[in-house]
């Protein structure tokens, strides 16, 4: 019986250790900001699906508190190139 028990254990192991290592895929979250408060959505894989939500209603995108995956290529609002000397 304690083989059993110890290769139960393991395999609930690997299963849960799998599920954790999957980053959320949710980069970008939109706010905004009403007469009646504030609200927000962090179900945007890309800053073009943000902002294209917030168009026309206001608001703004910023960065998911949530996410814990790497940043893909494309998703980092441009940056100003500084002039070399």
């Amino acid at each position: 019986m304690p083989i059993m028990l110890a290769a139960l254990l393991a395999l609930t192991a690997v299963s849960v250790s799998d599920a954790a290592a999957q980053a959320d895929p949710y980069r970008w979250c939109s706010v905004y900001m009403g007469e009646d408060g504030g609200s927000s959505n962090c179900y945007f894989v890309t800053l073009e699906q943000c902002r294209a939500n917030v168009s026309g209603v206001g608001g703004f995108c910023q960065p998911s508190p949530f996410y814990r995956g790497p940043p893909a290529a494309g998703d980092e609002p441009p940056r100003r190139k500084r002039r070399q000397r």
